[in-house]
């Protein structure tokens, strides 16, 4: 049964059966002439579809509004939604999508064209690759310089703490540690906080998971702190957003005479801090929130200049004890 046309209100909608598919939809227009064509548009492109397979009439708009169906991250999505809009998806190359992201952002570096046109356009196609709607698209990213950023160290922290007010020093010693985001630390409600249980539950905004992390007794300190009514719903640090703290951020590290280091420099020093005791770069990735061990390693996996660092092959209990059976039986033949 081809679409035929019915009103609700004052729009016309469409219904019908095309290639044994039940279809409806809206024209979002009152206007019968203009609400024929695009059911007709529709019709066509069903057939289309159901002829020559779905990936000869998906657009990148449609494949977008599939990507927001599933729920999945939506940041950067906008500008190349606005870039592609209802360009069929089979024509979006490697090259053109390098392309959009030189046109969107022309002075910009390689990191911020693969992080904010790259990344997002690619996922949103390879989406609808998974509901088998068109090919699996690649895109080769633009090189990226990387800069050994500064870790924050525990010395900075508490340098930092000395000479801020309570609620912002604490916030500088839950993101050391316990490697949360700027965004997860402004987001952490009272609800979120067991200070007897030495808790707290941090919601992941960048890849959309929770995670429990421990507070070592100093952190419990500064927490227990903070000047608050200590409402469920309450934040614990008390700053509407990163820029609301940031140039108090500024003269606390000024007053304190130490390196200014942005608010990153906490959660990198985590993992610096982790790595270098020895913690592997799985069980660092866990406890500070990374999906990829990897990323731990590569990013914040700093040489150490101690060029003693042999010592601790054997400084170790149980090469301690080694050592001294050795030593014992050595001692025992003589």
């Amino acid at each position: 049964m081809p679409l035929t046309l019915f009103k609700r209100g004052k729009i016309y909608h469409y219904r019908g059966t095309v290639a044994g598919r039940r279809i409806r939809g809206s024209t979002q227009t009152a206007d019968k002439r203009r609400a024929l064509e695009i059911a007709s548009a529709r019709e066509d492109r069903e057939w289309k579809s159901h002829h020559h397979g779905p990936e000869t009439v998906l657009t990148f708009a449609d494949a977008a509004m599939l990507y927001r169906r599933a729920q999945k991250p939506t940041r950067f999505l906008e500008a190349v939604e606005d870039y592609w809009k209802d360009t069929p998806v089979k024509q979006i190359t490697g090259g053109a999508v390098r392309q959009s992201a030189i046109v969107l952002h022309p002075k910009a570096s390689g990191a911020t064209r693969n992080r904010q046109v790259i990344v997002p356009t690619q996922a949103i196609i390879n989406h609808a690759a998974g509901l088998e709607l068109c090919r699996n698209l690649k895109v080769e990213r633009f090189p990226v310089v990387t800069k050994r950023k500064e870790p924050a160290t525990w010395p900075w922290v508490q340098a930092f703490m000395a000479e801020a007010s309570p609620h912002l020093g604490a916030l500088a010693c839950f993101m050391f540690l316990t490697g949360a985001r700027i965004s997860e630390a402004l987001s952490l409600r009272w609800a979120d906080v067991s200070l007897t249980e030495r808790r707290a539950l941090i919601k992941q905004t960048k890849i959309g998971d929770e995670r429990r992390a421990h507070l070592p007794p100093v952190l419990v300190a500064a927490i227990a702190n903070i000047p608050s009514n200590r409402e469920p719903g309450a934040k614990v640090f008390q700053y509407s957003s990163r820029d609301t703290a940031k140039p108090l951020w500024r003269a606390a590290v000024k007053r304190a005479k130490i390196k200014r280091l942005a608010y990153h420099a906490c959660r990198h020093g985590f993992a610096t801090a982790m790595l270098h005791a020895g913690i592997d770069p799985i069980t660092v990735a866990k406890l500070g929130g990374w999906k990829d061990a990897k990323h731990v390693f590569t990013t914040y996996g700093h040489a150490m200049s101690d060029e003693t660092l042999a010592d601790r092959i054997i400084d170790t209990p149980m090469a301690r004890s080694d050592w001294q059976n050795d030593e014992k039986a050595v001692k025992s033949k003589a």
